[in-house]
């Protein structure tokens, strides 16, 4: 009996963990970059535009 399949599963498994444990980090940093530049980027616009609602400003 051979345990060539068990052992070739075991290790393709092995292979797919290991590398979603390296990618899932990175993929998660990405995300969490755009988002702060987006928000930077939204109040830096917000600051930038002219008040038109008519109230006063401090």
């Amino acid at each position: 009996m051979s345990y060539l399949h068990y052992v070739v599963a075991a290790y393709l498994v092995f292979v797919a963990v290991m590398a979603w444990d390296w990618l899932a980090p990175r993929l998660q940093i990405r995300r969490q970059l755009r988002a702060a530049r987006l928000l930077a980027a939204r109040r830096d616009a917000a600051r930038a535009a002219p008040s038109d609602n008519g109230e006063l400003t401090r």
